[in-house]
């Protein structure tokens, strides 16, 4: 009998275990992973970008946590050694007419509390980023670089949580001690709480607990592209485009990584699949349960044209290149090698609006992170500091 079972792998998951030992040194702690090593989708398959605040709502869950986890995950990888780089950022307009939505955001960069926002005329932005151009920036001092998996990684040994991979969650069944977990490979483990991380799959397990969750995990997929490294010199560290003003997404930018590499995107469509990652990769399960869902339709019936757009430059490279081209007008279409990719768990509701921040539903004995989009690597601290507090409040959890 394990006191808590946590259900993924992934940041959250993680950073959910290291929490628990934290507050709670005795516990019996579990974590299962249906993959066969942690990290292994959202988490492990973006760009690696430790997140300012500046694009949040003031005062919503995902400002208020991004700000306070990125300062503690700043502390975590400094302890422990592990490779990061508080580089910053610039955030470009490349025309005129963007000029007051770029005012807007700085001013909610300010609201959000965001140090060191700097506004940059034209001619002050190479002395950031030498090849970028645009007719004003935003330059993001706290903005940094970081490898999740190998975050993941660390604070999974620190919880000193049991581990156990391959361990698809195929049943759960609620007893009078807690929860009794069956997995797709028949082992069987019980648990006095369960905290399900569950990402791509959250929204399945909550039903699978019972609940009625109001919210659908609908897959998007992101290509990229990378450099080659004749071409990593035209950036010196990340260049963004404004995010665009309706569409959930930040736009395709240009981020180096800690490895050295230059990653170019991602786009955003609509994915056949949750967790298969080729651009024709299909599942009729994932594919029906998201166009069954009638807040699918009615997203796709509000963004058509920019949907339109995203699947034709998902499938062009010269489109994906020209989108680059606006922010680094060096760039050549050479310069673009195909890359991997990652899929997004867009949380839609019956109204066919997206979810735009952290939602937890939880029980008596349970708690499910439905939604933690980005930033939730770099708030992971922060946000499993949250819900261990709320899962504290709902077990009355014997610490």
């Amino acid at each position: 009998m394990y006191d808590v079972a946590i259900v993924g792998a992934g940041i959250v998951g993680a950073a959910v275990a290291h929490r628990l030992r934290q507050v709670w040194p005795q516990a019996r702690l579990l974590v299962l992973e249906k993959a066969p090593h942690p990290a292994a989708h959202q988490t492990g398959r973006n760009s690696g970008v430790i997140h300012s605040g500046i694009y949040y709502k003031p005062g919503s869950l995902k400002a208020t946590l991004c700000t306070k986890g990125r300062e503690a995950l700043y502390a975590f990888v400094r302890e422990e050694n592990l490779p990061h780089e508080q580089c910053g950022k610039i955030i470009l307009a490349t025309q005129e007419e963007e000029l007051p939505r770029l005012q807007a955001l700085y001013k909610r960069g300010l609201q959000n509390g965001i140090p060191g926002l700097k506004l940059l005329s034209s001619d002050e932005i190479p002395h950031y980023e030498p090849e970028a151009r645009g007719v004003g920036a935003i330059y993001v001092p706290v903005t940094g670089i970081v490898d999740y998996q190998a975050v993941t990684q660390r604070l999974l040994e620190r919880s000193q949580a049991e581990l156990r991979y391959q361990a698809e969650v195929q049943a759960l069944t609620r007893t009078p001690e807690g929860y009794r977990l069956a997995t797709r490979s028949g082992e069987v483990f019980q648990a006095r709480y369960l905290i399900a991380c569950a990402g791509l799959q959250a929204d399945r397990l909550a039903r699978a607990d019972g609940l009625n969750p109001p919210l659908r995990i609908v897959p998007f997929r992101g290509d990229y592209y990378e450099l080659r490294p004749e071409a990593r010199y035209k950036v010196r560290n990340l260049i963004y485009p404004l995010p665009h003003p309706t569409y959930p997404v930040l736009g395709v930018h240009l981020t180096r990584m800690i490895s050295g590499q230059v990653e170019a995107g991602p786009n955003a469509v609509f994915a056949w699949a949750r967790e298969i990652y080729s651009r024709t990769g299909f599942s009729l399960q994932d594919t029906w349960e998201a166009l069954s869902f009638p807040g699918t339709w009615k997203f796709f019936f509000k963004h058509w044209r920019e949907g339109l757009q995203e699947y034709r430059r998902a499938f062009s490279k010269r489109l994906f290149w020209q989108s680059l081209k606006r922010l680094v007008p060096s760039l050549q279409e050479e310069d673009l090698v195909p890359a991997r990719c990652g899929i997004r768990a867009l949380a839609l509701t019956q109204e066919g609006t997206f979810w735009d921040d952290f939602y937890f539903v939880s029980q008596e004995r349970s708690l499910h992170v439905l939604n933690a989009p980005s930033p939730a690597a770099t708030a992971a601290l922060a946000l499993a500091e949250a819900i261990v507090e709320k899962a504290q409040q709902t077990w009355s959890l014997s610490l």
